[in-house]
């Protein structure tokens, strides 16, 4: 039997659309808000949510969302918090859940069970994001994905023969960067994106999904005709901490009417 991820992208290509994947810091801004939110943005059309796992020291993100880690850190967030929200999550609802964490978190918690825990809970992939996959096969400890699929990040400068190596080991999808820096709402996809992710599928059946700076509809029918789906995050986090002392039902419409507008312009 397929899992989540498989599924849904199977569904996805059966109809031509391609996957909206939303981001959000687990336990922004704290953790019945972000619940709330996941499961909003799950009614309302988002067809993988990836959770940021909190940390102190976020090196590959923008401001939007160190904030964000550092507001759900405030909070009383924890690793095992956020193994505890995607068990609430998975009480009502199906749509994917993909990790996107540094390695010091899990490796605190214990790298081998909380893979287990996290997929016991209802997780489907992980983005270990600085624990290259030739380096954990050089570590037992820190081998394999205990019923985790392993999403790999490809930038456009990473070299051809490295591009091979990820888009071959990775599974669920792959997380191809727009273009260099950290994550933030800024900037435009690279104008050789195309030619980017061509060179990426060549390895791989995997779907190739393209996140860093997707922020507008302009954005998205850009890269609409060459990936698999999209990866919005720090605008929908933006959002959030503009709204955060709303009421959650205000806020969850707002985000909603953003990412309602995108998932539009994804498959119109």
């Amino acid at each position: 039997m397929s899992d989540r991820l498989s599924r849904t992208f199977e569904t996805l290509r059966a109809k031509n659309q391609k996957a909206f994947v939303a981001y959000i810091a687990a336990g922004d801004p704290d953790f019945d808000r972000s619940l709330e939110i996941m499961k909003a943005l799950a009614d309302l059309g988002a067809d993988i949510i990836e959770l940021g796992l909190p940390f102190s020291d976020p090196l590959a993100d923008g401001i939007v969302n160190q904030m964000a880690a550092d507001r759900a850190l405030k909070s009383g967030m924890s690793t095992a918090r956020v193994i505890e929200l995607i068990r609430r999550f998975r009480e009502t609802h199906e749509t994917p859940l993909v990790l996107f964490t540094y390695l010091n978190p899990v490796f605190a918690y214990g790298f081998e069970v909380f893979h287990q825990d996290a997929a016991a809970a209802g997780a489907d992939g992980i983005l270990l994001l600085d624990l290259p996959p030739d380096e954990a096969a050089q570590n037992a400890d820190l081998c394999g994905s205990h019923g985790l699929k392993s999403i790999r990040l490809i930038a456009p400068t990473t070299p051809p023969e490295r591009i091979k190596l990820l888009a071959e080991s990775a599974e669920g999808f792959i997380y191809a960067l727009s273009r260099t820096g950290v994550t933030g709402a800024h900037g435009a996809p690279s104008a050789n994106i195309a030619e980017f992710v061509t060179t990426i599928k060549q390895h791989t059946s995997v779907p190739v999904c393209v996140g860093f700076g997707i922020s507008r509809s302009d954005h998205v029918r850009l890269l609409r005709p060459v990936v698999d789906g999209v990866i919005v995050g720090s605008a929908i986090v933006r959002r959030l901490a503009a709204a955060a002392d709303r009421p959650i039902e205000r806020v969850a419409r707002e985000v909603g009417d953003y990412a309602a507008e995108l998932i539009g312009a994804l498959n119109e």
